[in-house]
């Protein structure tokens, strides 16, 4: 086991593993949906080369999701051999590449089509480019928008067009994971609405083989087994979809956040302490430098307001934090340089959590995750073994 000196986190692959069974066995497991594992954004902080290929071969994951086909290519060179469906933007001329990888690619809207299309014909492929088209039934992002009647049109369009083979369609729900009579009411009608265009679709000579709507949320809380897969996004990395969310599965966050103790110092009252002193001690305390900052993806936001574990203790953040560095208050706590402390993770009966960090910053813990950078190294842990280190 590799002993770091610095800041790290550490992935742990049962988690992964349960939450992906837990989800399985409440979405997928006797239905005809199956699971698509989104891995976008290096999953989603997680590291996608400690995670995209033990869920295909441990878990036995066979659909995957990315953003872009940067994170497309790089799947199949770590040798991802699963259906891969890039959700987002690819420029027309990326046509070849498309074909080459076997991805398959979103369709956004009929004038993104039609210049695949032209790209894909003067590239002269062979096959065409594989496709599922976007359908906006709410979320105002990317897709095909209108009246049932309308989409239908559009998707005959689309699989009417030269060297773009369209095998499915998806859309995108809003406020699944917000369970109001209102929000509900909403998801439905988004339901409603694609498998609404898809039928008419069909009945005018264009069938879809993979159709989707679920998201994490979706499958929990508005499944349809007319959904042929259901995205898992978030919940696979044990986060909520909306931190105020009961689930009705059990997950556990798969990342935990380390960093070390650097130095430790007895102040007496009335020193200010970092930047723009904004925490002056009001008595003698003991602080402990902390060596992680905000370019490892730690919020500066935490200022004056986050708490870290030391030895099982919740201990403040005072003053600001810092690029690279950060103190705590660590009073009444023994500890010395070279001491482990824990951001986001458990220790003893105390735990923080992305989400408790979202709150108190004013975001989600999505974007906590995926903000830890590239700098800090991601531990693989499985069975209680380190399975590698990796890097985003």
């Amino acid at each position: 086991m590799k002993l770091f000196k610095r800041t790290w986190a550490e992935i742990s692959l049962d988690n992964l593993a349960e939450n992906y069974h837990n989800y399985y066995d409440k979405v997928a497991k006797n239905t005809n949906t199956d699971i698509m594992c989104v891995v976008k954004a290096s999953c989603y902080g997680h590291s996608d080369t400690a995670a995209a290929p033990f869920l295909q071969n441990e878990l036995g994951a066979k659909w995957f999701a990315v953003s872009n086909l940067d994170e497309a290519i790089r799947l199949r060179d770590m040798g991802i051999t699963g259906e891969i469906l890039i959700l987002g933007y690819t420029a027309p001329e990326e046509a070849a590449e498309l074909e080459k990888y076997d991805i398959i690619q979103a369709v956004l809207d009929i004038p993104y089509a039609r210049a695949l299309s032209a790209n894909a014909a003067k590239a002269g492929l062979k096959k065409g480019v594989r496709c599922h088209i976007a359908i906006d039934t709410g979320m105002t992002r990317i897709g095909i928008r209108g009246t049932a009647e309308q989409i239908a049109q559009g998707i005959c369009e689309i699989a009417a067009m030269d060297k773009l083979l369209a095998e499915g369609a998806f859309t995108h729900y809003a406020v699944a994971d917000t369970l109001t009579e209102d929000c509900i009411s909403y998801t439905d009608k988004q339901t409603e609405l694609i498998y609404a265009a898809a039928d008419i679709a069909a009945q005018r000579g264009t069938a879809l083989k993979t159709i989707h709507s679920l998201n994490s949320a979706g499958g929990l809380f508005h499944y349809t087994p007319r959904s042929a897969l259901a995205r898992l996004g978030i919940t696979l990395y044990g986060l909520t979809p909306d931190r105020g969310l009961d689930l009705p599965i059990d997950i556990k966050p798969v990342l935990s956040l380390r960093s070390t103790i650097s130095q430790i110092k007895e102040i007496d009252a009335g020193v200010d302490i970092s930047y723009g002193r904004t925490f002056t001690s009001k008595k003698p305390m003991k602080i402990a430098t902390v060596a992680c900052g905000y370019a490892d993806g730690y919020p500066r936001a935490l200022s004056n307001v986050g708490e870290i574990l030391v030895h099982g203790v919740r201990c403040p953040i005072v003053g600001r934090v810092c690029m690279d560095q950060f103190m705590a208050d660590i009073s009444g706590v023994e500890a010395q340089a070279g001491d482990t402390v824990t951001l986001i993770g458990e220790e003893g009966s105390e735990r923080i959590t992305a989400d408790d960090i979202a709150a108190l910053t004013g975001t989600i813990g999505y974007e906590i995750v995926c903000g830890i950078s590239e700098r800090v190294p991601r531990a693989a842990y499985y069975k209680g073994e380190q399975v590698g280190i990796f890097k985003l």
